[in-house]
């Protein structure tokens, strides 16, 4: 398997396929736009040449591994592909669509692998005929540095796709960790409830932001405050994974703060929208 699809541009695409090219493999990116297909290779460019600087990475082999990045707006493009990864935005209802379609375009014989950070991969399987070749691979922002992949197995995956996917991404240079298909999963099931409570920090009066994420980064040895974190992630994205989490697991702990509803009904959702809990004008 040399060939991969990823479907979905957007900063966790964009970074799957800079890393799968980087790695050797032939990658269809796939989006809708070619607005959004043009930054995404702006972006892996730009990260390409940063890993160059630090003398991560020889120019020749940047060059390289942006020479076997392909952009299409056509889904049937993932034809071609062993892997289809799918990395479009955190919403149940576009991601089994995308699904569907994908099952449809893709070969019988390719796995189907969700970049998901909480969607139940149990129910993205049901909308394929291959739920057995379903599974997930929840790579961390931003992919290129970030070391972990959970590998996330549905009801109906098997232990052969379970194993390939465990062995790509090691050959990817992640590493990899399996888990089951519970909301959340591992990562979002531990992180947010730790985002939402500083939030509610905040919201209660009990300290500012900074010093919320100053105490955890020099109290609790994080190397970025749960606040700061939330904005890189994007605060429309932690909300909907809480809500996720809220419905999937019925506990009343998982509640998203109501300061956190606000300022996602404000468009204040963290560094893409330049503002969040911090200000991000000066330096967009």
């Amino acid at each position: 398997m040399t060939h991969a699809a990823v479907v979905g541009a957007g900063t966790m695409g964009n970074g799957i396929a800079h890393v799968f090219a980087l790695h050797g493999w032939q990658v269809t990116l796939v989006d809708v736009g070619q607005d959004v297909l043009g930054r995404a290779l702006a972006t892996i460019q730009k990260n390409l040449d940063r890993q160059v600087r630090k003398e991560k990475l020889t120019q020749e082999e940047a060059e390289a591994a942006v020479g076997r990045i392909t952009p299409v707006m056509d889904l049937d493009a993932v034809r071609e592909s062993g892997i289809v990864v799918e990395a479009a935005s955190e919403t149940p209802t576009l991601k089994f669509s995308l699904f569907e379609r994908i099952d449809a375009a893709a070969r019988p014989e390719a796995i189907l692998a969700t970049n998901t950070s909480s969607i139940s991969i149990t129910e993205i399987a049901a909308h394929t005929e291959r739920p057995d070749k379903v599974i997930g691979m929840h790579f961390m922002n931003p992919v290129p540095v970030m070391q972990l992949v959970e590998v996330i197995r549905g009801h109906a995956t098997s232990d052969a796709t379970a194993q390939q996917v465990m062995k790509m991404a090691q050959s990817l240079g992640k590493t990899p960790v399996e888990v089951n298909d519970y909301p959340g999963f591992v990562s979002n099931r531990v992180l947010m409830p730790m985002i939402n409570e500083a939030v509610y920090c905040v919201m209660e009066g009990v300290a500012a932001p900074e010093a919320v994420d100053t105490v955890m980064k020099l109290g609790m040895a994080h190397p970025m405050g749960p606040l700061a974190l939330a904005d890189l992630i994007g605060l429309d994205v932690c909300l909907a994974i809480l809500e996720v989490l809220h419905r999937g697991l019925g506990d009343d702990k998982y509640r998203p703060c109501p300061l956190l509803r606000r300022m996602v009904a404000a468009g204040h959702i963290g560094r893409k929208s330049g503002r969040g809990f911090y200000d991000y004008a000066a330096t967009a």
